[in-house]
């Protein structure tokens, strides 16, 4: 995931077109380095926003900040789309844009977007990580863990594993309530009032669906992506669902989706290679008769949501593309995809799965029934 690679190409003109000079010099402080500042970051003067925070020494200073400081704009334009009166549209841009109508593209297979429902409102009281309200992490990009493997302290593994089971607890209510005639919509809800009443902050529910209010027919699948922020760490898993009467390509997709995350979670210990992981996912998918979707891949996670290392779970060989809002792979040849997802703890020995099933979870996959 690369919320920022949006922003680069929505917000660049921004730091080409040069800085504004402002009025009262003596006052204002860089926003990066804290000297004097005369110069003000044209589009916050574009936005009114206050010079405060907008304003900076030089023209370097500001290349320096861009990355953090573009977010201020996201920020606004977020909060801009939830207080319209038509509410939340269809989705571009990794959902910095929206516009009203469908957007033009060379759509495969059946599915379409729908129109985007308005944001869940958190408490203030939850503690939320920085990429909350606009989606744009401002550590993670910066961070020194994006090129270093971060080795986990008893005590941050005694939170992600507290995190890690919240995080199953809420997918498996979204799980209990999926049947033919709910809408994705009222999935989101349960997934938002789950994680709420325990005092969290849910990142997402993302579905195969991207984020609609369609209602769920007899024979769709459907994938419930669930993230908690808790105690300062991530929790992140995800499972594919047959909703009603499901087809027999189908039910053979999902079940073989399932057994590539189980091989390669059998291999995970210490001195196995990341690229082994993609290619037992890749072997068992081939030998299905299946291919494997490479927009997105395994990643480290832990404090900051996304960090080194990145884990190809796919070979050389993909078929997918993405859809306008940047974010919804999709297959090629438009068949169906399904996606299975843990968060896994590599210990002295093997591994430790901190999403995994609970004896409480409900019993939605055939192949796991005595």
């Amino acid at each position: 995931m690369d919320p920022n690679r949006a922003a680069r190409g929505g917000e660049q003109s921004s730091l080409g077109g040069g800085m504004e000079k402002g009025g009262a010099e003596s006052s204002i402080a860089c926003a990066r380095c804290g000297k004097p500042a005369s110069l003000q970051c044209p589009k916050c003067a574009q936005l009114k926003l206050p010079r405060e925070g907008a304003a900076f020494c030089t023209q370097d200073c500001f290349k320096e900040a861009w990355s953090s400081h573009k977010s201020v704009h996201i920020k606004l334009d977020a909060l801009t789309l939830q207080q319209t009166p038509e509410g939340w549209q269809y989705c571009l841009k990794k959902g910095r844009t929206r516009t009203s109508q469908l957007p033009r593209f060379d759509w495969t297979g059946p599915l379409r977007p729908y129109p985007i429902s308005k944001m869940c409102v958190v408490p203030d009281k939850i503690e939320k990580p920085d990429w909350a309200l606009d989606g744009t992490p401002k550590i993670e990009p910066d961070s020194d863990l994006q090129k270093r493997v971060e080795i986990k302290t008893p005590e941050q593994i005694e939170r992600m594993r507290e995190t890690c089971r919240i995080a199953r607890e809420v997918l498996d209510a979204a799980a209990r309530i999926i049947k033919p005639g709910i809408t994705t919509d009222e999935i989101d809800r349960v997934v938002h009032e789950e994680t709420v009443a325990r005092g969290l902050k849910e990142y997402d529910m993302l579905t195969l669906l991207s984020l609609v209010s369609r209602k769920l027919e007899d024979g769709d699948i459907v994938n419930v992506d669930v993230t908690v922020y808790y105690k300062g760490v991530h929790g992140d898993l995800n499972e594919t669902y047959f909703v009603g009467n499901v087809d027999e390509a189908s039910k053979q997709l999902v079940r073989c989706t399932y057994e590539c995350l189980d091989k390669a979670i059998a291999i995970v210990k210490p001195g196995v290679r990341f690229r082994e992981v993609g290619e037992i996912i890749n072997r068992h998918a081939s030998m299905s008769g299946l291919s494997v979707v490479k927009s997105y891949c395994g990643h480290g996670i832990g404090e900051l949501f996304h960090c080194a290392p990145n884990i190809p779970h796919y070979s050389r060989v993909w078929h997918d593309r993405l859809w306008p809002d940047e974010w919804t792979a999709v297959t090629a040849d438009g068949k169906r995809s399904a996606q299975f997802e843990h968060t896994l703890l590599v210990t002295e020995t093997g591994v430790e799965v901190l999403t995994a099933r609970l004896p409480s979870s409900p019993d939605v996959f055939p192949w796991l029934k005595p």
